[in-house]
């Protein structure tokens, strides 16, 4: 899963997609994640960096994150 090159984020959760001209707000953990992806970490280092910050067991981690990739993926923010 990767993030499309041309996605611009701030370090509030903003996120632009300058293709399209949507623009979304997450929360500091969107903030991270998308930061994380960005600088090309693989999803299994994210989710193990969350998983050691964070209070949250695998299976929330795993449901979350498929919440998380259908949102990605249906804003167009995704590479194929």
């Amino acid at each position: 899963m990767r993030l499309k090159k041309n996605i611009a984020t701030s370090e509030n959760g903003f996120i632009f997609n300058p293709a399209t001209g949507d623009s979304f707000s997450g929360n500091a953990i969107a903030s991270e994640i998308i930061l994380a992806m960005k600088t090309g970490t693989t999803v299994e280092q994210i989710k193990q960096d969350l998983l050691a910050k964070y209070e949250v067991n695998t299976d929330q981690l795993d449901r979350d994150w498929e919440d998380w990739a259908v949102q990605l993926r249906e804003a167009n923010l995704l590479d194929h």
